[in-house]
């Protein structure tokens, strides 16, 4: 099985998750996925041979509409998500925006915004099609999620390593999630090409 289809069994045995992949299909919203640690520590748990994957941060819901690109569009979303599920942790964010927050050059796309992500094994996310399968995008590629390692991506590795020491400092990882490594070199800086 390629780690594309093992994300896939992980994300369809997860009633939760699956769950709210469909909360999220209802918005309609253009290009719209769910990432970040939604999937990446799901795959984590399943590689420390964990049986249950709870969604224990929380879930970032990304899309992209350059016409609809306030944050009260943001707010309202989030706000009508939580009316859904209040337990969790709604985060919206239309990503033709968040360039400007970021300080990148504008996104032309979710996929193309996580691209600009702290870490390679973060940039990945899922979606469900119309037919009822799940979609995996991972710009940046799955090497490190499935070897498990911690690799810091673009800027992080140089202006922004500070934000990201901070970052890795508050989330733990490296005891929630033992077998995890740090990576001595971080992924190069665009425009990267991932072998084939």
């Amino acid at each position: 099985m390629d780690d594309i289809s093992i994300i896939q069994a992980i994300i369809s045995d997860d009633p939760v998750r699956w769950r709210l992949l469909e909360m999220v299909r209802s918005l309609n919203l253009p290009d719209c996925w769910i990432g970040a640690g939604f999937v990446r520590n799901a795959v984590w748990d399943y590689l420390h041979g964990r049986s249950s994957y709870p969604v224990s941060t929380d879930v970032d819901v990304m899309w992209f509409d350059a016409r609809r690109c306030t944050p009260e569009e943001d707010e309202a979303l989030e706000t009508f998500l939580m009316r859904l599920d209040p337990t969790v942790m709604w985060s919206v964010k239309n990503k033709a925006r968040m360039h400007i927050q970021n300080g990148d050059e504008p996104y032309l796309s979710t996929t193309d915004a996580m691209r600009y992500w702290p870490e390679t094994a973060t940039a990945v996310a899922v979606r469900l099609r119309e037919e009822g399968s799940c979609e995996i995008e991972a710009p940046l590629g799955l090497d490190d999620l499935f070897g498990l390692v911690i690799r810091l991506a673009g800027r992080f590795a140089t202006e922004k390593k500070k934000i990201y020491q901070d970052r890795f400092k508050s989330k733990n990882w490296m005891k929630i999630w033992p077998l995890l490594t740090l990576a001595s070199a971080p992924l190069p800086p665009f425009p990267y090409v991932k072998a084939t």
